[in-house]
């Protein structure tokens, strides 16, 4: 017999982390790839480098890392400490800090790529009818990006969404906390409970089609708006 609540805690916390996490993303993410386009600095792929990190680390290297940072010896616990806590490893605030470093790339490159190619000359022109650069930049830039802004949010949520080995190592397995759907799955199958396995990872296939398929189509859009 299914465990309903089990399989439901599962998806709503899986849901609030992504949630929360291409939230965060895109208010970090936007001025890093503004400043990753724009920028003439000579250190600048340097920065590009090390957002780029998660997507050649393996995860339990940078869940080791992360936990040790989070853990009561790090900059997590002393953070926790100010509201009466110890850690932010095997926590949901500790799931979403990991979460926005492990999935940055898949948000950030998506809205760099798309500011370089707006290029200067709609930023120039801005310029000339004496618009300020942040005026600009809210009613020229983010608007001409938007696919990239789409984009980004889509990869970026559907990453968080299928997250295993960084939110196994910082988050472990307490139902209701940080027991999200890769690790649920994970469990079941420890626990030879094929049926909620199955459930669970049909579910997480099939919104894996539903996620590529809107990129390509959103790329596509892009492509036909292209002159």
């Amino acid at each position: 017999m299914l465990d309903f609540t089990g399989i439901w805690s599962a998806v709503r916390l899986t849901l609030e982390l992504a949630t929360v996490t291409t939230i965060v993303l895109l208010v970090i993410g936007t001025p890093v790839a503004w400043w990753l386009a724009r920028s003439k600095a000579r250190f600048k792929e340097v920065v590009a480098t090390v957002v780029a990190l998660p997507l050649v680390l393996p995860p339990t290297v940078l869940g080791f890392y992360l936990l040790l940072a989070l853990g009561p010896e790090g900059p997590g616990g002393a953070i926790a400490s100010l509201f009466g806590g110890r850690s932010l490893a095997f926590t949901f605030e500790g799931l979403v800090i990991g979460s926005v470093i492990y999935s940055m790339p898949f948000v950030v490159q998506p809205i760099r790529n798309a500011f370089q190619a707006i290029g200067d000359g709609p930023m120039e022109i801005a310029a000339t009818l004496r618009a300020s650069p942040l005026d600009a930049f809210w009613s020229v830039a983010v608007p001409l990006a938007r696919p990239g802004f789409l984009t980004g949010a889509v990869l970026g949520f559907a990453h968080t969404i299928g997250e295993f080995g960084v939110v196994l190592m910082i988050g472990g397995n307490i139902p209701g906390e940080t027991r999200v759907l890769s690790v649920a799955i994970y469990d079941y199958v420890e626990t030879l409970q094929w049926t909620h396995a199955h459930v669970l990872a049909g579910g997480m296939l099939a919104f894996a089609f539903i996620v590529i398929l809107a990129v390509l189509l959103i790329e596509k859009r892009i492509g036909r708006s292209t002159p």
